[in-house]
């Protein structure tokens, strides 16, 4: 049987341990669907997953990567053919179900979105699950009511790493004029101006006023990382205005007090890609691809399978900036 490579990580004993590694399409999970992948990348979730506990991969041995894009071999789906160009992501992909650190991805047909036109593999990738739930927080927050014509004031934490930079520059894309970028290091700063943001704040300021309400400051706040700093930055929300949180990288505790939601009417809200169903991926990657689409200024590096660990590492230790792809294969991208 032909083998291809494939990123395959296992627990041996009491350790974590991945490696690049010949494999078959017998090792895949089940799925209507098979690809053969031209691009990954690597999002925090692919950090965690090669970590001893990490929390995220479910059973071993197991293929990460949490999204993909790459070109149907095999369907047994009508509403996907074969030679179409596509983009899998969630579905448990990376975690419980084999993933797209591979030559080949065998996936649920729900966890497939077809390329939008004029959009490409690598696009898809510059964006990934990262750039998917920063535009699944702008959405949220138009739904409620978020307007480029009021000129709200917005806050997005984490606006350096994978989600937070490119919610940034889409919300300026969106014509969005009164953007705050959180960054906690120096070196971020310059960093956060060229993503185009209106003003810089440092997370030290912002949590040096610990207290259960603050200076009103935010209409809206798109919090990629979660702890301290999510608990910190809705103390200074209007009344009314809300946030979403989609990110962990601060911390899964949230110590926070009610005062601003039953005092300022604070709204939280949760952004859950995993869960979010096929006609609403659709929806937004046609977004991405178009009013939203920020391709052409996306802050990324390209990597591949045999050096991902270099990335792995960055972003354990915090030096990762903007967005990381992986090539996966030659495929035609044209």
């Amino acid at each position: 049987m032909e083998t291809f490579k494939a990123i395959i990580v296992r627990e041996v004993d009491d350790r974590i341990e991945f490696q690049l590694e010949n494999t078959t399409l017998d090792d895949l999970s089940p799925g209507e669907v098979l690809i053969k992948v031209s691009y990954s990348s690597v999002n925090y979730k692919d950090m965690l997953a090669v970590q001893k506990n990490g929390g995220v991969i479910r059973k071993y041995p197991m293929i990460p990567g949490i999204d993909l894009s790459g070109i149907v071999v095999e369907s047994q789906d009508e509403r996907l053919s074969v030679g179409q160009k596509v983009i899998a992501m969630s579905d448990e992909i990376g975690v419980s179900h084999t993933g797209g650190y591979a030559e080949y991805a065998r996936v649920n047909a729900d966890s497939v979105i077809p390329l939008p036109d004029g959009f490409s593999l690598k696009d898809a990738e510059l964006y990934g699950v990262a750039g998917y739930t920063a535009a699944a927080s702008i959405e949220a927050l138009e739904s409620l009511g978020m307007s480029s014509a009021d000129n709200p004031s917005i806050l997005v934490t984490g606006s350096t790493g994978g989600v937070g930079s490119i919610a940034v520059q889409m919300l300026i894309k969106a014509g969005y004029t009164n953007v705050t970028a959180l960054v906690r290091k120096d070196y971020q700063v310059d960093v956060a101006k060229e993503l185009g943001a209106h003003h810089i704040l440092q997370a030290s300021e912002l949590l040096s006023n610990n207290k259960p309400l603050n200076k009103r400051l935010y209409h809206y706040v798109i919090d990629t990382v979660g702890g301290e700093v999510a608990a910190q930055a809705m103390t200074y929300i209007h009344e009314n205005g809300k946030m979403t949180l989609c990110g962990n990288a601060g911390g899964n505790d949230f110590p926070a007090t009610v005062l601003p939601m039953i005092l300022r009417g604070v709204h939280l809200i949760g952004i859950s890609v995993v869960n979010a169903p096929l006609d609403e991926k659709i929806k937004i990657w046609g977004k991405i691809a178009n009013e939203w689409n920020v391709s052409d200024l996306v802050h990324f590096q390209e990597t591949n399978l045999e050096n991902i660990s270099e990335t792995f590492d960055a972003l354990h230790e915090g030096r990762h900036l903007g967005r990381t792809i992986v090539k996966i294969s030659d495929t035609e991208d044209a």
